[in-house]
């Protein structure tokens, strides 16, 4: 119970200033205490020296090729996992508590989540939670007015794919929502992918029908406003989740690095880099088109293609105030719609080329990413260290 303070001598204070001055104080240690508030899960995971992780699904975290996975990471110099946890169709991958308003996008990929970040404790696996964003053909199928619309249906892309609409923030309350049930399962950094509008929508702009929200009476050109709306959501959803112990990290396309802001997916490197933690750049070099750096092949030229753009991000990086921890994705997969003939395999010498390339531009941390996690053995995570 609070008490009137008085020096020795004084009078107290009449009673009703005294019953303001004790409500004013209560006002003044609530307001304290909400800006001590930090959740914690109860779990104990320390960050690595340097991250460096893989990529893992539901449907592997869930099931037999977790044992797998987690030996793999556990043998090696590979200290952490990127846990699908919103997938690319816009669904939960466990099922979260009896009436969560997620209850109906749930998947039972993952069936026991508290073993699972148990192992992950028990091996000091950092875990990332992975939570697909603007991709999500559940919610735009189930809210079209959230979603982008051609001819009165939701529009999708030559993969059956539908996103929704990163102007609308009741999209990124919904995501945020999901990103803190990750956090208080006892993930220690919350990785958004699809962080965009769809590719190419600079040539789509005019033909699809939707809401520009909050950003329709402003003055900015469309491909500026698309900027602002994807800044502004990464902003939001750093906000948001500062009170639970985690990290926010952002996928992006490595070539947002290379220009001053994509025009159709409204990607600005620089923008979304002073808003999180974790930078993580798609760098495989199977994605880049001929010429890039001067190559003719960058997939088949893993090395030098990491390399020329390191240089890059660590320019871009350089010029900001607090630049964020880069962690880039490269490529332990094929890419065989790249080739008629043979396909360029990525084996171990490739995986190791990349990695080298990063330690080489005073870059430590990584993750790799294999759709199938399916990843290449004996490489040494460290070579060049």
């Amino acid at each position: 119970m609070l008490l009137p303070i008085t020096s020795y001598g004084e009078e107290a204070e009449p009673a009703s200033e005294h019953e303001e001055r004790q409500t004013n104080i209560k006002l003044l240690d609530a307001e304290q205490s909400m800006k001590r508030f930090t959740f914690d899960s109860g779990y104990d995971f320390e960050y690595p020296d340097a991250v460096r992780g893989i990529y893992v699904t539901g449907n592997s975290a869930g099931g037999s090729r977790f044992e797998s996975l987690v030996d793999l990471v556990d043998t090696t110099a590979l200290n952490a996992m990127v846990i699908d946890i919103k997938e690319d169709h816009g669904n939960l991958t466990f099922k979260p508590e009896e009436g969560s308003p997620f209850a109906d996008i749930a998947m039972n990929y993952i069936s026991d989540p508290e073993s699972m970040m148990k192992t992950l404790e028990e091996k000091q696996i950092y875990p990332i939670a992975r939570i697909v964003v603007f991709k999500d053909s559940v919610l735009a199928k189930e809210r079209p007015d959230l979603s982008f619309t051609e001819n009165g249906k939701v529009w999708v892309n030559n993969r059956g794919e539908a996103f929704v609409n990163p102007f609308e923030k009741e999209v990124w309350e919904y995501n945020v929502e999901i990103a803190k049930i990750a956090a208080k399962m006892g993930f220690k950094e919350i990785q958004f992918d699809y962080v965009r509008f769809p590719e190419g929508f600079e040539t789509k702009d005019e033909q699809f029908q939707y809401s520009q929200g909050d950003y329709a009476d402003s003055e900015l050109s469309n491909i500026k406003k698309r900027v602002e709306a994807v800044s502004d959501f990464v902003a939001y959803a750093r906000e948001e989740l500062k009170n639970y112990d985690v990290d926010v990290s952002v996928d992006i396309f490595g070539y947002a690095a290379t220009i001053e802001e994509a025009p159709g997916i409204g990607q600005n490197f620089s923008r979304i880099a002073e808003n999180v933690d974790v930078i993580s750049s798609m760098i495989y070099p199977s994605h880049w088109t001929t010429g890039y750096f001067g190559l003719e092949n960058p997939d088949e030229e893993p090395y030098r293609l990491v390399k020329e753009y390191s240089k890059v991000e660590n320019e871009v990086l350089g010029a900001l105030e607090t630049p964020p921890v880069s962690r880039p994705w490269l490529q332990d997969f094929e890419a065989p719609w790249l080739y008629s003939g043979a396909t360029k395999q990525y084996s171990k010498a490739e995986v190791e080329d990349q990695i080298k390339a990063l330690y080489e531009s005073g870059i430590d941390e990584f993750l790799l990413w294999n759709a199938g996690n399916t990843y290449t053995e004996n490489v040494d995570y460290l070579i060049g260290k």
